[in-house]
Order: structure tokens, then C-alpha cells, then sequence
């Protein structure tokens, strides 16, 4: 299952955790039989076949299966569903305008996501947001950022255009991620959030990862007047597709960090439910940026939820944030 598993590892791992998103009457255990796979059991081979058998589940509209890389010899396997009336994320239709980015801007971002993936199985990962574009702290991948920074200085027309109306999805990718590094961040809001809404997934992820990053600089100079609106990253928390969740809740909590509540009364409006699904996923690196926004949410100090955290005490905080009675002991 997912090529770039197998390839990560000498063999392919078998299944770790396994966590759900988008249940609602249906049962993990359920999902769990139909599917035939457990934690221990080998990676099962055609992500497709799984995918196909969740679909054929009564009142199942669409199936997701993602394979994770990994802990050790083990693969987290995240299993979506989205029920037949349940809350979804809706998309525009394909562009297709001609609208193109040069070849050698394109060649530039593969080696860049290349170099990233190197530092990243290094464990080098650290990147800097300060500037509301990120800077990797690989040599490597610095020296593209840089390249990057030059094109979006003196190309912002042609982004905007490739980003609104070119066919090919990689391009469109590219200039979501290129477009961040304009100089001017106020000005691209409105262009990334339009991305947000783009029917590619790959799309998707490198906008709403740039306008986290401006996310950052807005928080720390409110002077500059930047504003990003939180409604697509919170329909996003009901899409089938695992990055959209994940980006998200990492989006929403940037916007929070200064406690806005503005945007928490919106996400409590619309976002708890798929949180707390999301804040009890086992995997712990996905489940803590969506439990500390359901604390941001119950109104909680900072030092209480993570604290909660610390002691593996999800359900308070989590019960509290649904506004569900606690629960005596």
C-alpha cells in the first residue's frame, strides 16, 4: 500500500495504530471486519481494494485509506468514511485555463520537495515562519526558498494567474507554494484562500500551509492588517481527505494563538465534532494540534490543557469543549 511506504522502509511495514475520522453511525468495529486488517497485520497491498470495500458499506458514500510512515517498523493507517447526509467539504470545478509557470520554476520546486524529504528522513525538520513564508534550516532547501523568493518578487501576476486558472494540477501546486514568498503577504491572502477551495488536493495543502505560515506573521504584527478568514479550514475538518484535516487544525490553531474569539466561536459552531473525533486518534503527533483547539474552544487556560495532555487526560477537555456534562467518577 502507498508506494512511498513501502519504499521507506527495507520491507513493508506492518499496520501500527489505526485511526478513523468522518464516523458517525458507523462503527470503527465495523469498518474493522469488513476491511480484515488489525494492528500487527502486514500493510495490505491495494490501498484501492480497501477503499472499494468501504464504499460498499450501506450509507457509506466515499472510503479513504492513507498509510502513514512511520514509527519504527510500523505504518499508522488512517480509515475515512463520509456517511450519506454527514457534513462535507464541497470544491470548485477543474480550471482550465493555459496559464503556465517556467519549466525551470518547476524543476526548482521538485528538487526543493526532494531536499525536504531528505532533511526530513534525517530528522532535520525545523523551518522558520517568522517572515510568513517558511525557511528551512537545510542548507539545501534554503537555497530554493531563496530562488523562490526572487521568482514570486518579480512573477506575482503570473502565480496569481497559474494559481486561478491553469489546468494542470502541479502547476497550480507549485504556485501555491511559490506565491507565499511574495513580499507583500496582505496582498496574496485573498489568492490563497481561493486555493483553498481548488479541487486538487496537493493544491489544497501547500495554500493552506502558506497562509499558516502568514498566519505567524500576522499574529506577530497586527499593524500589518492581515487578515485570513477561518470558514474554509473549518469545512475543511469534515473533508475525506487526511491532509485537508490535518493542515487544517494546524491552521486554526495559528489563528487561535492569541486566543481570538472570533474564531473560536466559529469554530465551536461548526468544528467541535470533527475535532474530537480527530483529538482521541491514537497517534499522538496528529491528535495534539486538534485537542489543544477544543481547549482553546472549552475556554481553558493554555498551561491547563496542556497539562491535561501531559497526564493522558483527553476526555476531560474534550467532553468539556462538546459541552457534554462531566462525568463523575
Amino acid at each position: 500500500m502507498l508506494a512511498a511506504v513501502s519504499a521507506a522502509v527495507a520491507q513493508a511495514p506492518a499496520i501500527g495504530e489505526i485511526d478513523f475520522y468522518g464516523l458517525h453511525k458507523i462503527t470503527a468495529e465495523h469498518i474493522l471486519r469488513v476491511l480484515h486488517v488489525k494492528t500487527g497485520d502486514p500493510l495490505p497491498p491495494s490501498k484501492g481494494d480497501l477503499e472499494d470495500a468501504l464504499e460498499k458499506i450501506p450509507g457509506v458514500v466515499v472510503g479513504r485509506v492513507d498509510a502513514v510512515c512511520c514509527e519504527g517498523p510500523r505504518a499508522t493507517l488512517f480509515i475515512g468514511i463520509e456517511e450519506r447526509g454527514a457534513p462535507h467539504a464541497s470544491f470548485r470545478s477543474e480550471p482550465a485555463g493555459e496559464a503556465t509557470l517556467p519549466e525551470d520554476l518547476l524543476s526548482s520546486y521538485r528538487q526543493f520537495v526532494t531536499a525536504v524529504e531528505r532533511a526530513a528522513s534525517r530528522g532535520e525538520t525545523a523551518e522558520d515562519l517568522t517572515a510568513g513564508h517558511p525557511m528551512m534550516a537545510d542548507a539545501n532547501a534554503r537555497a530554493f526558498e531563496q530562488e523562490f523568493i526572487s521568482f514570486a518578487t518579480s512573477h506575482l501576476d503570473q502565480l496569481r494567474a497559474v494559481l486561478r486558472n491553469a489546468a494542470a494540477a502541479d502547476q497550480r501546486a507549485t504556485a501555491a507554494a511559490v506565491i507565499n514568498y511574495a513580499p507583500k503577504k496582505k496582498e496574496i491572502v485573498d489568492d490563497l484562500q481561493y486555493a483553498v477551495q481548488d479541487p486538487e488536493e496537493s493544491v489544497r495543502a501547500n495554500a493552506i500551509r502558506s497562509l499558516t505560515a502568514i498566519g505567524v506573521l500576522a499574529a506577530s504584527q497586527p499593524g500589518l492588517g492581515i487578515k485570513i478568514s477561518p470558514t474554509w479550514f473549518i469545512e475543511l475538518l469534515n473533508s475525506i481527505v487526511l491532509t485537508d484535516r490535518v493542515e487544517s487544525a494546524k491552521a486554526l490553531l495559528t489563528l487561535t494563538d492569541r486566543g481570538d474569539r472570533a474564531v473560536l466561536g466559529q469554530i465551536r459552531e461548526r468544528g467541535v465534532p470533527a475535532l474530537a473525533e480527530m483529538a482521541r486518534w491514537k497517534t499522538p503527533r496528529y491528535a495534539l494540534p486538534p485537542f489543544l483547539l477544543l481547549g482553546r474552544v472549552a475556554g481553558l487556560a493554555e498551561a491547563e490543557i496542556h497539562q491535561s495532555w501531559e497526564k493522558g487526560d483527553r476526555e476531560t477537555v474534550i467532553e468539556k469543549a462538546l459541552g457534554n456534562p462531566a462525568k463523575k467518577k
